[in-house]
């Protein structure tokens, strides 16, 4: 264990987040203080390189933090998980043994509906009440208040458990598991597909010298917000989150194959968003114009 001495037992309103990131960060500081302790583990603790700054945050956020699953889930009626999408499965596996009974698990990751629905049989059968939860907007800054569309069969319960939390953003959708991730796969296409396309349209323009001409050739056809801030907001995406959006754009591959769609441009937005992501910036600058020379000045750029 990493955090304080493992209480005695504690009702079923304990809640354990599986994954200490910037969600379960988000959404686990300042919950009620009036409920138990929020608990929670992390794989990174186990990088002696990472384990120091992630029990800083933790302490910071107001949470426990533990090495074995069966302490960090013992007594919790309700688990959150919250890693990245290349680790939903094997969070399912992982973790599904140390379940109480009948405990909800909020799986609140970006996968494909099948990715949720495999995820399920492994919880269901380890007498776990699994929920599809499609987290439909950045954390921050709205943290409870950000937007979630809850499915499947336990949504209600769910809704319940999140309302008590302080989460308020809350929206069911009827259907089975799936059907709130589908949601969100299918927006991706739109949403992360203009991320790249945008990287791919200013990077071209400023390697022909002909930003400015392009971007005012934008903001003419837009009644939006103007393209320079536009192009700015979405490249800041794709290099601080680069890695992490290319997993979940795989899973939006998984789900437009489901559906009989070929992913064509899709599997290019996995292509972009990881490239970005790899340049693996230490300070990722403000401004277009200087985000864009971090570019043209990394030592690999991708050029496709």
């Amino acid at each position: 264990m990493l955090g304080p001495c493992l209480p005695s037992p504690i009702g079923m309103e304990a809640v354990a987040f599986i994954g200490l990131g910037e969600a379960g960060i988000a959404f686990a500081t300042g919950l009620d203080a009036d409920r138990p302790r929020p608990r929670a583990i992390d794989i990174k603790t186990r990088d002696p390189a990472l384990r120091s700054a992630k029990l800083i945050q933790a302490g910071q956020a107001g949470v426990d933090i533990f090495d074995a699953p069966e302490e960090a889930l013992h007594g919790a009626g309700a688990v959150l998980c919250v890693v990245t999408a290349d680790q939903v499965l094997s969070a399912a596996h992982a973790y599904a043994p140390a379940l109480e009974a009948g405990a909800l698990w909020l799986d609140m990751n970006s996968v494909a509906p099948a990715t949720k629905q495999a995820a399920a049989d492994v919880i269901e059968a380890a007498g776990g009440r699994y929920v599809d939860v499609a987290v439909m907007a950045p954390v921050h800054p709205a943290r409870r208040s950000t937007p979630l569309l809850v499915g499947g069969p336990h949504a209600d319960a769910a809704i319940v458990l999140l309302q008590n939390l302080g989460f308020t953003g809350m929206r069911k959708i009827d259907g089975p598991v799936g059907a709130a991730s589908a949601i969100k796969m299918i927006r991706s296409v739109m949403v992360k597909g203009l991320e790249a396309l945008t990287a791919e349209c200013v990077i071209a323009a400023r390697g022909a010298g002909v930003l400015d001409e392009v971007i005012a050739s934008l903001d003419a056809s837009s009644t939006l917000r103007s393209w320079r801030e536009r192009a700015d907001y979405n490249l800041d995406r794709m290099l601080v989150h680069g890695l992490r959006r290319a997993a979940e754009m795989e899973e939006v591959v998984k789900t437009l194959e489901t559906l009989g769609v070929a992913p064509a441009l899709t599997r290019g937005t996995v292509t972009r968003q990881r490239a970005l992501g790899e340049l693996d910036l230490a300070d990722v600058p403000a401004g277009l114009e200087a985000k864009l020379d971090a570019i043209f000045s990394a030592p690999q750029r991708d050029d496709a």
